[in-house]
């Protein structure tokens, strides 16, 4: 069965770990959508461009050097006022293009220093203010890797629009991400499960009441809701059956009529939506069955919780 990540449009995610106790017993969980900002420690290519002399950029060239000046910030790009020797790492060999003044600024739309993406917000420890999300890591598709960073942040995400689901086709969540706004929290990690961090904003009574967390052999088949969010910044439990238990791994199908009628089951964006049985915690969403959408996987909250850095 051919089964898919649930990421956005700009990532490739298998939508980790911050040192979240074990022995933690209570979690809020989450729901909302948010956009996830990592800043770079490098300028790479985030599409292929031809140039007027026939030379190419490539979608994942790093850019080293603007006339022997090192190059970590698309910033540095706008201050150029002149032709320009441009070292390029492609393929771990570098590599040298000339490019005039207009050049430059013409590429400039294709050059990222930063990689963004939309998913779920999973949990929140109330005692240690941990957050976690998305289930699984974040992949850069051009880059084609777990892009390395020096720092990141979390945005609360508006949904505007949802592309349903069909059998055979994915569908996604369409956001707005206001990084004017005050920032969510901080990404300290990257890690298998999904991002990490230190939440900033304190405990809103807006939110949840922690719950109890579901031992992997406590969760039962049967009904269960799924928390996520598909308009706006509304976040709502959707009934969901849990099918199969397989340890940390478990299958469910989304048997909620407004969410199969809005959404078609499972979308990409939804990686890190909260899963809840009997009133307790019982994991995220990690992926969708491509070909039958209203089907989906999920990993234990406490399978979650071990996984810690190395």
């Amino acid at each position: 069965m051919k089964m898919c990540h649930l990421r956005n449009l700009l990532l490739v995610v298998f939508f980790i770990l911050i040192p979240v106790h074990v022995s933690a017993k209570e979690l809020i969980p989450m729901g909302q959508s948010i956009g996830i900002q990592l800043k770079l420690p490098f300028v790479y290519v985030s599409h292929d461009i031809l140039l007027p002399n026939g030379e190419w950029l490539k979608q994942g060239d790093k850019i080293l050097a603007i006339d022997g000046t090192e190059i970590n910030q698309i910033q540095q790009f706008t201050e150029v006022k002149k032709a320009s020797e441009l070292r390029i790492e492609r393929a771990n060999k570098e590599k040298i293009l000339n490019l005039t003044t207009e050049e430059i600024q013409n590429v400039l739309p294709f050059l990222k220093d930063e990689t963004d993406g939309i998913g779920t917000l999973t949990f929140l420890d109330p005692t240690t203010n941990e957050y976690g999300a998305l289930g699984h890591q974040i992949v850069d598709s051009a880059l084609t890797m777990p892009p390395p960073f020096t720092g990141g942040a979390i945005f609360l995400a508006s949904i505007t629009q949802v592309k349903k689901s069909e059998p055979g086709q994915p569908g996604y969540k369409i956001s707005v991400v206001n990084k004017e706004r005050k920032r969510l929290g901080s990404v300290l990690y990257n890690n298998v499960y999904g991002v990490f961090g230190k939440w900033e904003q304190g405990l809103p009574q807006s939110l949840r009441q922690p719950i109890e967390i579901m031992h992997e052999s406590e969760i039962k088949r049967g009904e269960a809701q799924m928390l996520t969010a598909i308009e706006g910044e509304k976040v709502e439990a959707f009934t969901i059956t849990i099918d199969k238990i397989d340890g940390s791994n478990i299958v469910f199908r989304v048997t909620d009529p407004k969410l199969l009628s809005k959404t078609g089951g499972i979308l990409q964006g939804m990686s890190g939506s909260p899963i809840i049985q009997n009133d307790r915690f019982v994991g995220a969403v990690t992926h969708m069955f491509v070909e039958h959408p209203a089907k989906g996987a999920a990993l234990s909250i406490g399978e979650m919780l071990k996984k810690s850095p190395k």
